[in-house]
């Protein structure tokens, strides 16, 4: 696997206080990579270490093979930031405002007309050409920080928080746009607080709690992680049938344990820990049926990123 960011026991100390803490993270090439955890986390301390801003006390970090302490010119050559502030920079017109940045990453005078055209249609934003960017709303400006970081054609887009403050729709169109950037090839490395909009676009996830790594993986890998076997609950009549479902079910291979659990709803529930493939959770069925009892009801519990944050972030995975 190859790494476009990579962390070694980095950490930042402001005075006493320590706000990252031998922080270690792997992020994929192509990957969108989520860096989750509770405001005051170290997540923004981390970001500015990693765009060259803040110098680390101690660990290091590469980004596409380049030293943030050695080389960080390669690396802000490497790299589009989005901070989580816009800038100061309302005196402008859409255009002038990337037609600057183009020019600090030396994009010659020739090229940034139609650069500015490409970017602009990008983010949806070509019927804003000669607006101020003070009269965007937020979502836009969002958008036109986004096309921003993309002037010089990074491998690496730094996103501190890009849905904050954003309506649903805005949130929305921002996510799709990290969608087509990851298409184009870029690797997304964006910190956010909002779950949904981790759990609907990345490949991979770091959570970080009070400066330190908790978990992190594809959403595959951490969902595993804390759920490695499945739950399937059924639904019975009584308590008897579920004693009988019990019994039943833990003659079956890949069964590790079936608990009767307390009455809902006027019904029996049986509980069953499983661990196989799809064709063995119908066979739970058929076995059941089998043993003379009526299937109410068969689901299958899954665990979200919603159950996932909560539990790591109490410290309850070693």
């Amino acid at each position: 696997m190859s790494l476009m960011i990579e962390t070694r026991e980095l950490s930042k100390r402001f005075g006493k206080f320590t706000a990252v803490d031998g922080l270690s993270l792997e992020v994929p090439a192509g990957s969108i990579y989520g860096f989750l955890g509770p405001n005051g986390a170290g997540k923004t301390t981390t970001m500015r270490m990693l765009t060259t801003l803040t110098p680390p006390t101690t660990g290091e970090a590469f980004i596409n093979g380049h030293s943030v302490v050695k080389t960080p010119i390669a690396v802000r050559r490497a790299i589009g930031y989005m901070p989580d502030e816009f800038g100061v920079y309302d005196d402008l017109r859409v255009w002038e405002y990337l037609d600057f940045f183009a020019a600090c990453y030396d994009i010659p005078d020739g090229q940034r007309r139609s650069l500015i055209t490409d970017l602009l249609a990008l983010v949806d934003l070509t019927g804003k050409r000669d607006e101020m960017v003070d009269k965007l709303s937020r979502g836009m400006k969002q958008r036109l920080s986004l096309a921003r970081t993309l002037a010089h054609d990074p491998a690496v887009l730094i996103l501190d928080e890009p849905a904050s403050g954003l309506d649903p729709r805005a949130r929305i169109e921002i996510r799709e746009l990290m969608v087509e950037l990851a298409g184009m090839g870029k690797t997304i490395f964006f910190s956010t607080h909002i779950l949904a909009d981790v759990e609907t676009i990345c490949t991979h996830v770091g959570i970080v709690e009070a400066g330190k790594m908790v978990m992190q993986g594809s959403m595959n890998e951490l969902k595993a992680r804390l759920m490695p076997h499945r739950e399937i609950v059924i639904t019975v009549k009584d308590d008897e049938a579920a004693q009988t479902a019990r019994s039943a079910v833990l003659t079956m291979q890949g069964v590790i344990g079936a608990e009767v659990l307390p009455q809902k709803a006027g019904r029996s529930r049986l509980r069953v820990d499983y661990q196989g493939e799809d064709e063995g959770v119908a066979a739970l069925n058929q076995t059941i049926i089998q043993a003379g009892v009526s299937v109410l009801g068969f689901n299958e519990e899954v665990r979200d990123l919603e159950s996932v944050f909560m539990k790591v972030t109490q410290g309850i995975v070693s």
